[in-house]
């Protein structure tokens, strides 16, 4: 087990490396110039070279990579061409918003999306009609809708929230809180619809196999089967679907940010993107790509504490 475990870790280190090239490759394909954008039109062609051979650009492509990769590895990330301030620093800063947002945002999904599916599952009638209703709005309404709305009736027509902006951390808990409570919902709905329908499906699925059969053949109650045996071991494409979206909850903010005003990683990454910011674009899209396979992988791991048979699999 430990030698499949050992291999697993170098198989997501040689993913992140092959990621990591294929990042810098298509952030070179980019149209413009970093140089042309921060020096503006009036610029000089000598004034732009100087610049150019300054930031290191006009030097190979698989040398700029090597530098990059070993700055990433040593935990330099650069310094970005629009703030002149280290990208890690950046980083950090706008993940003290996203981050909490989308902890939030799933937990607000699975505490919906779980005890619905699995009920719906179960009991049918109401809470199967309750379920699709609920499933197919919040899936076919988009993100940035719900946020609009709710800024139109919570913080316009009542005046209950803020309709956009981050006090942050620093101004206190419940502030910083209080404004991210709409983006939140926002968030969620779209999630918890797609939870609702893959946590009854797999509930269904687990109702029909031998072990709830023997469950309620021992006279337990409907409650007990459906809570201590048939949703623990319907966890496992539950899990899955729920890592699939925290990674779209970190990466795909960036709507739901814009609308609100939120100072997120997403919301950093479009501007990189705007300003051709290539250093910052760069790590903010590794850190997604590096996101993704990091919670997949630990995704996997988790089916080997849920379900005993996967061990001795390994």
């Amino acid at each position: 087990m430990i030698t499949r475990l050992a291999r697993r870790f170098a198989g997501l280190f040689i993913t992140l490396l092959i990621v990591s090239l294929l990042i810098f490759a298509l952030m070179d394909l980019l149209p413009g110039d970093p140089a042309s954008i921060m020096l503006g039109t009036s610029a000089s062609p000598e004034t732009l070279a100087a610049l150019r051979d300054e930031l290191g650009l006009d030097q190979p492509l698989i040398l700029r990579y090597g530098q990059w990769l070993a700055g990433v590895l040593s935990g330099n990330l650069g310094q970005s061409y629009t703030y002149g301030v280290p990208v890690a620093g950046l980083i950090v800063e706008r993940l003290a918003v996203t981050l909490p947002l989308a902890l939030m945002a799933i937990v607000l999904s699975v505490a919906i999306a779980l005890p619905l599916g699995a009920l719906a599952a179960s009991r049918r009638g109401v809470f199967a009609i309750i379920a699709t209703l609920f499933s197919q709005i919040s899936i076919a309404v988009p993100a940035f809708w719900v946020a609009l709305l709710m800024i139109i009736l919570f913080s316009t027509l009542l005046g209950l929230m803020p309709a956009g902006g981050f006090p942050g951390w620093h101004e206190g808990f419940l502030p910083a809180l209080q404004a991210l409570v709409m983006p939140t919902v926002a968030l969620a709905m779209p999630q918890a619809g797609v939870l609702t329908r893959v946590a009854r499906s797999a509930v269904l699925e687990a109702m029909h196999e031998d072990f709830a059969r023997t469950a309620v053949a021992k006279g337990l109650s409907s409650s007990a089967v459906l809570w201590r045996h048939i949703v623990p071991n319907a966890l496992i494409p539950i899990l899955t679907m729920i890592g699939l979206q925290f990674t779209f909850l970190v990466a795909g903010a960036v709507l739901v940010e814009n609308v609100f005003n939120l100072p997120g990683l997403g919301r950093l990454a479009l501007q990189a993107l705007s300003q051709r910011d290539v250093i910052v674009m760069q790590d903010v899209v590794l850190f997604f790509a590096g996101l993704v396979i990091v919670v997949n992988f630990v995704v996997d791991l988790s089916y080997l504490a849920i379900d005993p048979r996967m061990r001795k699999a390994v």
